[in-house]
């Protein structure tokens, strides 16, 4: 898999750190509050949209009051607690982030996220140890899943495309991985399970955690 990979990009959410869990209850108490029901396609309705892009379509569905600008607050002061105390690692992650630093493999995080929240966890996990470089969706024209904030990230780490390996958790940061011209490597998540075909059939790769991949890999860490 690692085989003339230059940079590995991950993407955040479900991926790289474990908070997928976080945002339906944000959700659900965001709706509360103003007397509306989650429904039961919104987290798959809104899949790989940029933060931005996510305010849009839940202002437009729901014709909240509020600007772009004040729901995104609103959601960054829900979730940045969480982020910066509750949301740990992926299984074996951090040892995989350790593996590229010790063998030059430069990484990066390409995520839909808002950067507050990104700029969180990155502190609270000590991610700036291992990662050069971080691009939100938000930064580049079209979230996932065009290939943007993809291509964005390997410009910034001085990577070809096709020397890039990304890990995604839904079909969306799938796709856009591979709209990008890049490897993917598809990574298990409790809330795509219902997913789990369409991932490993649009993925290069698929791993239930980090542990997985280090133990094939012939000087990786064994599994903790």
């Amino acid at each position: 898999m690692l085989e003339k990979i230059q940079s590995v990009i991950f993407d955040l959410d479900g991926t790289l750190v474990d908070s997928m869990w976080l945002w339906h209850d944000i959700d659900v108490e965001f709706l509360e509050k103003r007397g509306l029901a989650l429904p039961e396609t919104y987290q798959r309705d809104i899949e790989g949209m940029s933060f931005t892009e996510t305010a849009v379509y839940t202002k437009e569905l729901f014709q909240l009051p509020e600007s772009i600008e004040e729901l995104k607050y609103i959601w960054n002061q829900m979730a940045i607690e969480k982020y910066t105390y509750e949301v740990p690692f992926k299984p074996g992650a951090q040892e995989f982030l350790e593996y590229c630093k010790s063998h030059g493999i430069r990484v990066g995080i390409a995520t839909s996220n808002s950067r507050e929240l990104v700029n969180a966890v990155a502190s609270a996990l000590h991610l700036w140890d291992y990662i050069q470089e971080i691009v939100t969706a938000c930064e580049v024209e079209r979230g996932k899943p065009a290939p943007d904030v993809y291509l964005e990230a390997a410009r910034r780490l001085q990577a070809q495309p096709d020397r890039c390996l990304v890990f995604e958790d839904v079909p969306m940061g799938i796709l856009a991985g591979k709209h990008a011209g890049m490897q993917v490597c598809a990574v298990e998540d409790q809330f795509s399970t219902a997913q789990y075909e369409e991932k490993k059939k649009l993925a290069d790769y698929y791993i239930s955690d980090y542990y997985e991949l280090l133990e094939k890999l012939p000087d990786g860490m064994k599994r903790g």
